[in-house]
């Protein structure tokens, strides 16, 4: 069992898309910076005169990332947390309040306690995966131009087109199995992964994407992480007349995603089958319902990465909203 050696300084940083909080640990000391490359040199330099023993900082994806890159070359022995550990770990302590500064200092203290073993990452890696995920989004394009291709142009040209597409299947193929291949050799990535496609519906293409695309996930309430995608229904009224809610904007390759994960999801979710068969037979539209579900979907996997959670059957407070 590891001994707590009060002599030695711990940080811990809780990471927002805008701020690094940093917590000394046991100084007390807190300090946010903003999470930008002038930000993340501030945050170095404020943390080098404590000579740390360990910095903690959770694992989001890719939102910690700068600053990881920065501490390693400035030499700092740094572990990338597994978010879900480090939340249960603040559960078992009592602590159920959540702020930038309490988060900060439960990592702290999830790595004075606990020592996990420190992280090495190399930044060549980190930008494969972000290349190959970009990479893998434009054969899927391809695939899908070649697609309408078939369906419009005359029989005589089919062949060459259906070569074409086998090409591209190939490639995300080989894309897909590279993917899986550098995710599992960085645990904390893994264990995200692990974590999103727990939830029904949700498989490891859309996984990659969240953690690519949306680093935000966990981060927003549910109002303000469905709007950052652009599946947050949005008015459109003037005196005494009502419009018709509409989309608009956001993240459209995270919508496409989330789109095509909805068409299976609806046959056989337990939840989402229920929902838009429901809303359906109350008459509304069905690309309408589908971005419904959509926006059931991203909620709840927003507030699993929130809660460090993974999805189970009674997930009733939050299966049960409505859009």
């Amino acid at each position: 069992m590891n001994t707590i050696d009060y002599s030695e300084t711990n940080i811990g940083i809780d990471t927002s898309l805008s701020a690094l909080d940093v917590y000394v640990r046991p100084g007390g000391q807190f300090q946010s910076f903003q999470n930008t490359p002038d930000g993340v040199r501030s945050a170095i330099r404020f943390i080098q005169p404590f000579k740390p023993a360990r910095v903690s900082i959770e694992a989001t994806g890719r939102l910690e990332m700068g600053f990881f890159c920065a501490a390693d070359k400035a030499g700092f022995p740094v572990c990338v947390c597994n978010p879900v550990q480090v939340r249960q770990f603040a559960k078992a302590t009592g602590r159920m309040a959540k702020t930038d500064k309490l988060d900060a200092k439960d990592i702290a203290h999830f790595g004075e306690t606990l020592k996990p073993g420190l992280t090495r990452l190399k930044p060549e890696n980190i930008h494969h995966i972000s290349n190959l995920l970009a990479i893998r989004g434009q054969c899927l394009e391809m695939s899908t131009m070649q697609k309408n291709r078939l369906q419009r142009m005359h029989r005589s040209v089919h062949t060459p087109i259906r070569n074409a597409l086998k090409s591209i299947q190939k490639e995300v193929g080989a894309i897909d199995r590279q993917l899986t291949k550098l995710i599992a050799e960085i645990p904390q990535w893994q264990a995200r992964v692990d974590q999103l496609t727990s939830a029904k519906g949700v498989g490891k293409v859309l996984a990659h994407t969240l953690i690519s695309k949306l680093p935000e996930l966990g981060h927003l309430n549910r109002k303000q992480i469905a709007a950052l995608v652009g599946i947050a229904p949005m008015n459109r009224d003037s005196g005494s007349f009502e419009g018709k809610r509409y989309i608009r904007g956001g993240r459209h390759k995270v919508q496409r995603v989330l789109f095509v994960s909805m068409m299976s999801a609806i046959q056989c979710h337990p939840k989402l089958k229920p929902m838009y068969q429901r809303l359906v037979t109350a008459g509304k539209p069905k690309k309408q319902t589908i971005v419904a579900c959509m926006r059931k979907q991203l909620i709840i996997l927003n507030t699993m990465i929130k809660n460090g959670t993974m999805w189970y059957e009674n997930m009733t407070r939050i299966l049960d909203f409505e859009p």
